[in-house]
């Protein structure tokens, strides 16, 4: 169990601190989830937990700090980043010397790369392995001293589906042998998927503090997703009819030939495209993001993974006592943290991707010490200004070159300043004032 309480980093400079006054607990058999969008302090609140970040709070691991804790190693787990390791080394290599450095026996090391589906590649080199094979390696890690307790920061951030299923289901299955599991993501889909209990950050601070079922109900907006050859077409059919119907009605092109339907219906849907028959490939309920703006976590994590693939930056630490220390194969520590389209009405994107079996199952638990890895953030990017946003008005001062300068309480309109588009007359020396 994992009790946490004020967590407070130090203020940077003017800015509030990234965390101030965090309180929240994880149970022992379960697996909790921390949300929050990217700053909004997951990472630094788990670093402030382990002791590897300076700030004000206590911590305690099954009701003790983990600066009490003789070997900090054999109780908690933690992945925070990319597997810290030599890339020349192989995957079985890193895992006996982690085995030999926790004090277990060396077949530990084939237990737990057989428990994560990685026996096949285990004389494959650590700078060769994709980044879900690496997420699986830190798992591995993570499991060579079978700690009770294991800490990820956004260990499905950037994985595919099937391989983000299979991680979670590791992180269940360790928790149903009576382990506790905290987990940070920015998805809160994944949050409601995944984990039993949901606690949420917002600038800092906890803001909701759920089961996974009240998450669903309170935060998550259902839909309906929609698979048609002719998606642009039933989008324009369905926004149409619920205008005329004066129903509130959402929808989102998600990508590809795939719909996201909010505030309608299987049946309402389905009839729609049977009476001007288009074809739909898939029709579904489904649980939607919590509003609009959600969608874009999952696109700014498909650009994280392609940066991911093509740069490794592994850190290295030990965690002794909850204090960061020279380089050994006990403990791995974080490097820096990390983290659709509407159509027609639509406010906002969702991305959902269906559920499955859990690929991935953790090995008997066996005596011994334990073990632990370290995150990534990425920003969208900004929309780019509309060429037909209106003029300025007779309030606004004129950008052209005869603009006046401007005043004291007038702010310098910056390089960032749309430029005028076709629709908008040239505010050079001939315009009128």
């Amino acid at each position: 169990m994992i009790q946490a309480f004020g967590l407070t980093s130090n203020p940077r400079k003017e800015l509030p601190p990234a965390v101030d006054d965090v309180s929240f607990e994880a149970r022992a058999g379960r697996v909790t989830a921390l949300l929050g969008a990217s700053g909004a302090g997951k990472t630094t609140a788990l670093r402030l937990m382990l002791g590897l970040q300076r700030g004000r709070g206590l911590t305690y691991f099954r009701g003790r700090p983990l600066h009490r804790i003789a070997h900090p190693s054999r109780e908690v787990g933690v992945l925070l980043g990319d597997v810290p390791g030599h890339p020349a080394r192989t995957v079985r290599g890193h895992l006996r010397m982690l085995c030999a450095a926790a004090g277990v026996p060396v077949r530990r090391a084939d237990e737990v790369l057989e428990s994560v589906g990685l026996l096949g590649l285990r004389d494959e080199r650590l700078g060769s392995l994709s980044r879900g094979m690496d997420r699986r390696l830190g798992l591995a890690c993570a499991l060579v001293p079978d700690p009770h307790t294991l800490v990820f920061d956004d260990p499905a951030g950037a994985l595919s589906a099937h391989d983000a299923r299979g991680l979670h289901g590791a992180l269940r299955a360790h928790a149903a042998q009576g382990g506790t599991v905290l987990f940070s993501t920015a998805d809160p889909k994944e949050a409601a998927r995944s984990a039993d209990h949901v606690v949420t950050l917002e600038r800092g601070r906890v803001v909701a503090d759920q089961e996974a079922a009240e998450f669903s109900r309170t935060r998550l907006r259902p839909r309906v997703a929609v698979r048609s050859p002719h998606a642009a077409r039933l989008a324009a059919l369905v926004t149409k009819e619920a205008r005329a119907a004066r129903r509130s009605v959402e929808v989102v092109r998600e990508g590809g030939n795939r719909l996201a339907v909010y505030g309608s219906t299987c049946a309402d849907i389905g009839e729609a495209a049977f009476r001007h028959g288009i074809l739909v490939h898939q029709l579904a309920d489904e649980v939607g993001d919590m509003g609009p703006g959600a969608g874009e976590i999952p696109a700014a994590r498909q650009q994280e993974r392609r940066e991911a693939d093509g740069e490794r930056a592994p850190g290295t630490g030990t965690l002794s006592a909850g204090r960061p220390g020279p380089e050994t194969p006990g403990v791995l520590l974080p490097s820096p943290a990390t983290e659709g389209e509407p159509l027609e009405d639509g406010r906002g994107a969702g991305h959902g991707d269906g559920d499955g079996p859990a690929s991935v199952a953790v090995p008997n638990r066996t005596p011994g010490p334990r073990q632990a890895p370290a995150p990534v953030s990425g920003h969208g990017p900004e929309a780019a200004p509309s060429p037909s946003a209106p003029a300025p008005g007779p309030s606004e001062p004129a950008s052209g070159p005869s603009a006046p300068a401007p005043g004291p309480s007038e702010p310098a309109s910056g390089p960032s300043a749309p430029a005028p588009g076709p629709s908008e007359p040239a505010s050079g020396p001939s315009a009128p004032a």
